[in-house]
């Protein structure tokens, strides 16, 4: 009937989230708000775009309230400043502004997803680049973390879709991470589709595998506290800043399955983040034990060391050819480097690709190795770069800084009702 359509395209309408990007409120920031009815998983996806897009989140207000929640991000890019570029603005109202996840790049339709996970050694990474070589494989996109003494990896091949192929190079690769201890590794070859977001996926890794490990892990960064009165567990994270610091903790506790109901994130002071977040599990309970509260606090502080970024940042970018990978990691092991880190992309016959690498010791390479690794690979296209991060600036209040003009007017107090919302809550001491 026509007044039932009309009837379901309201609902999608009410339901669909509002996405609403102000340039005007902040003097020193972009805020990316965004109000929906409240569904599992939100939060997670609007943190994900915008880490996606390299934005740094320097402030954001979590606020669910019955079916209905609002979350506002302050916002900048890599160097610290406002959101200008309209196409940016525009992808994330896009991404932000319907139900469904951000969808997959087009570029890894059609591929083959490596999973690969196993103890870590020096030169590991470089003997699994060397049999994709060997059994010329493609690899369009991969991404490698190592953590504790374990690797994960995540590799995009192109053209792998023959079964008894892709079992050859299951094979080659078990020989390499096959572990003696408790905690063997192991390596799977899905389709491309299978693979949500490679982040999230080898956060998903390296806690499965982390949980084949009996070696406690002390959790200096993260408490868990119960608040029965209001039926929270309140989960607080004090550390250094960094890129995408946000997106991991949340991305954390999606996958342990809890729920945020509320939240409130801060960066001001000096390079120091503070996350607090007021969290049921997915059946709507609290923490009810201690061995569950440990558990969750152990499982955030790996989440936020196995990104730490340590070691020397190199950057390449050079004409994509066949072995390239292998020839560069091998070139690292040569010279007694470890690649704690690595992200690669190819795009239009050109490889764009980052390297974090230690000495064997998992301390600071020595200068002499990295000239070493660049006057083989080409010192060129091997430069070493630091991870830009936004300066830190703290204006004084003025009268201009009250008077945007326009449509900024209804969001210039938009964080301070947040806040008040959750201090009348009962759930933050101050809203000042």
């Amino acid at each position: 009937m026509e007044w039932l359509d009309e009837y379901e395209k309201l609902v999608v309408r009410m339901n669909t989230p509002r996405v609403v990007i102000d340039n005007a409120v902040c003097p020193t920031a972009t805020l990316v708000q965004v109000d929906s009815a409240r569904k599992r998983g939100l939060l997670l996806e609007a943190v994900q775009v915008l880490a996606d897009l390299d934005l740094s989140i320097n402030k954001a207000y979590i606020s669910s309230d019955g079916r209905w929640f609002m979350d506002v991000f302050h916002v900048t890019d890599r160097l610290g400043r406002k959101l200008t570029d309209d196409s940016v603005i525009t992808y994330i109202q896009q991404s932000l502004g319907t139900w469904n996840e951000p969808a997959r790049p087009a570029a890894l339709e059609g591929l083959t997803a490596l999973e690969l996970t196993g103890p870590d050694r020096t030169g590991l990474l470089s003997e699994v680049f060397a049999v994709l070589a060997d059994l010329q494989c493609g690899v369009v996109d991969a991404r490698a973390w190592t953590h504790r003494g374990r690797l994960a990896c995540v590799a995009f091949l192109r053209g792998e879709g023959d079964a008894d192929r892709v079992a050859r190079i299951l094979a080659r690769l078990g020989h390499l991470v096959r572990g003696d201890g408790e905690a063997p590794g192991a390596v799977a070859a899905v389709p491309a589709a299978a693979v949500a977001h490679v982040d999230r996926r080898l956060h998903q890794l390296m806690a499965a595998d982390h949980n084949n490990s009996a070696t406690p892990y002390p959790a200096a960064a993260v408490s868990v506290q119960s608040w029965a009165e209001r039926g929270y567990s309140v989960v607080t994270v004090q550390c250094r800043d960094r890129p995408k610091l946000l997106f991991d903790v949340v991305c954390a506790l999606h996958c342990l399955d809890y729920v945020v109901f509320h939240g409130t994130v801060d960066t001001a002071a000096g390079d120091r983040a503070r996350q607090e977040f007021y969290i049921r599990s997915a059946d709507g309970s609290p923490i009810r034990s201690e061995a569950e509260r440990e558990r969750l606090a152990q499982c955030l502080q790996a989440a936020i060391d196995r990104r730490s970024l340590e070691g020397v940042r190199l950057e390449l970018c050079t004409p994509d050819r066949p072995g390239l990978l292998s020839e560069v990691t091998r070139t690292f092991r040569e010279n007694g480097l470890l690649v704690a880190h690595a992200e690669v992309s190819t795009k239009g016959g050109l490889a764009s690709n980052v390297f974090y690498v230690t000495d064997a010791d998992g301390k600071a390479a020595g200068q002499s190795a990295i000239e070493a690794v660049r006057a083989r690979v080409g010192a060129d296209c091997l430069v070493v770069g630091e991870e830009p991060r936004p300066p830190r600036v703290f204006p004084e209040a003025g009268p201009g800084d009250r008077d945007h003009g326009g449509g900024g007017l209804g969001l210039v107090y938009l964080g301070n009702l947040v806040k008040r919302n959750l201090y009348n809550l009962g759930l933050i001491k101050s809203c000042s």
